[in-house]
């Protein structure tokens, strides 16, 4: 049977690491690791995957993804910077040319001010580093699926353009 979680996106995205001998790591605070949990789902996903980080606490964003603890006192855990240094932490901690960062609501109440569906994903890599807010709709699982299928999306786009 093949994994549900894994779409042609994420086949993909696979190939195109795999033919640019590039890599991945992940640091998920909503998803708890369903990001790297739907890579590894793809065959051949081992070349390419270097590992994935749950920092689904404050203090693991910081111990885990080494997002500065001033950052998160500032902005919170649910911030576009703090997106963008759990990028830079997975791929900088993991050695990978690409890293992936998702925080994010998924409910069933707000938190810090933020509405239930809101997701920052921050995609960093070899060039430079970009954060997308996204506001996904329904409940907790289909917030955090919406979010590992948008960033496996995302991801794929950068990694075609490079």
């Amino acid at each position: 049977m093949d994994d549900p979680l894994v779409n042609d996106d994420a086949r993909a995205l696979i190939a195109d690491l795999t033919v640019r001998r590039q890599t991945v790591a992940t640091a998920e605070s909503l998803t708890a690791g369903l990001l790297a949990a739907t890579l590894a789902g793809v065959p051949g996903a081992s070349t390419v995957l270097r590992g994935g980080l749950v920092t689904y606490t404050v203090e693991t964003k910081a111990e885990l993804a080494g997002v500065a603890p001033e950052l998160l006192a500032e902005v919170g855990p649910v911030a576009e910077p703090t997106a963008r240094a759990l990028a830079v932490g997975a791929m900088q901690r993991c050695g990978a040319t690409w890293g992936v960062g998702l925080t994010g609501v998924a409910g069933p109440e707000p938190h810090g001010g933020h509405r239930v569906g809101t997701v920052f994903l921050g995609l960093a890599g070899p060039v430079d580093t970009d954060v997308v807010r996204l506001q996904l709709a329904g409940g907790r699982w289909d917030i955090r699926l919406a979010a590992v299928h948008a960033a496996v999306h995302r991801l794929r786009l950068l990694v075609e353009r490079q």
